[in-house]
């Protein structure tokens, strides 16, 4: 499992370049699962809207 922290711009930009792809069942890069998660800087978390976050967590899974 990889993980990698980017920007709301990187990440537009990785849908955009379709190297991140919705396959209907979850997002996918490549051949392997991706999951994505919002990282924000003011608490309590759960009150943060998901596409305002300044960063993202991208968790690649697979071998």
């Amino acid at each position: 499992m990889e993980e990698k922290i980017l920007s709301k711009e990187e990440l537009i930009k990785l849908f955009k370049d379709e190297e991140i792809v919705d396959s209907g069942k979850g997002w996918m890069m490549g051949n392997k699962e991706v999951e994505i998660i919002a990282l924000h800087d003011v608490d309590p978390k759960f009150l943060q809207d998901v596409a305002n976050a300044k960063f993202y967590k991208l968790i690649i899974k697979g071998k």
